[in-house]
């Protein structure tokens, strides 16, 4: 329950960041728009042409009497233009993230300046990055189609499919919107899609709640357009609080832990070099690098260690004479 409160909690924070940055609301405003503007044209030309669809689709009741041929063909047009009004509302986030990735990659961006650090985005062409959105967003498109038809299925159930099945639908599709929307965020980490459905799986009351109600307010015209702006930013503090944010480089631009000249960390990394062997008698110098060897003399039985240091044991096969390097 606190996660689906917390959910709705980032979309308002989203609203209100956008709201004391009005500059960046109307940047944000551009690609709903034009989404909006095609969405518009497409469905115009399916309302002045629905008529002549239906006739096509119907060809069996041409010879049908007035008024069964009207009713028939009229309830066709309803449907179809319901479905086309359906498809709008749930294709339209996944089309106006697509046109705006340059624009919501800014925005997001933004926020994440303005509340501590951004994340390095991947070093990827424009085309490359609207590739793999339109890539994944066909992925989430899949990944929900078998749950539309089931609850499409579900709907002719008495009762329940006037009351629960629409709830839970609204809850489905509530889920992957804020996949949808959490995209934009998770892509400039470079967290792939499958990842990102597991994360956000993870915690369904937190996805719910906060792409429930934006469903819901999308069902409203002209709503979804002014609201995108906020709903992406709500979505990009969501996913700063979902995904911990990677260790900071150094300030001096070094690789912390990565090999020195001589094969050593380098200062600031780790005591040891990773994957080796935490030998207790080689303390570590400071900054992180290896000490100088402990001394060792040569007497007659051998090289030994300086007193007071424990042997070096001498397993089988191994020579106890000197070595290379005078040893």
């Amino acid at each position: 329950m606190r996660d689906l409160v917390t959910g709705m909690r980032y979309l308002g924070r989203g609203q209100r960041w956008v709201a004391g940055h009005g500059r960046w609301w109307g940047f944000g405003l551009i690609p709903a728009l034009i989404a909006l503007v095609l969405y518009a044209a497409v469905l115009t030309v399916l309302v002045l042409w629905s008529g002549d669809i239906a006739a096509w689709a119907t060809p069996f009741a041409d010879g049908w009497s007035s008024p069964w041929q009207g009713l028939l063909r009229g309830l066709f047009v309803a449907l179809l233009v319901a479905a086309g009004l359906l498809l709008s509302v749930l294709t339209f986030t996944a089309v106006t993230l697509l046109i705006g990735d340059p624009f919501y990659e800014a925005l997001s961006e933004q926020v994440e300046e303005s509340e501590g650090r951004c994340p390095r985005s991947p070093d990827r062409p424009l085309w490359r990055e609207i590739w793999i959105a339109l890539r994944d967003s066909v992925h989430v498109l899949l990944r929900a189609a078998p749950f539309g038809i089931v609850l499409f299925v579900l709907g002719f159930v008495p009762f329940i499919g006037q009351t629960v099945i629409p709830a839970v639908g609204f809850c489905v599709s509530g889920f992957f919107l804020a996949v949808e929307l959490t995209s934009v965020a998770m892509q400039r980490r470079d967290i792939p899609v499958r990842e990102r459905l597991r994360l956000l799986r993870g915690r369904k009351a937190l996805a719910v709640g906060f792409g429930t109600p934006i469903v819901l307010l999308f069902l409203i015209p002209f709503v979804a357009v002014v609201l995108m702006p906020g709903a992406v930013a709500g979505a990009t503090l969501l996913v700063r609080d979902l995904v911990p944010d990677e260790e900071e480089a150094p300030a001096d631009g070094t690789d912390a832990g990565a090999p020195g000249p001589h094969g050593q960390p380098q200062a600031g990394g780790p005591p040891y070099a990773p994957g080796a062997a935490r030998h207790p008698q080689v303390p570590a110098a400071p900054g992180g690098g290896f000490g100088p060897p402990p001394p060792r003399f040569t007497t007659e039985e051998g090289p030994r260690q300086a007193p007071g240091l424990p042997q070096p044991p001498h397993g089988p096969g191994r020579s106890a004479g000197p070595g290379p390097d005078g040893w």
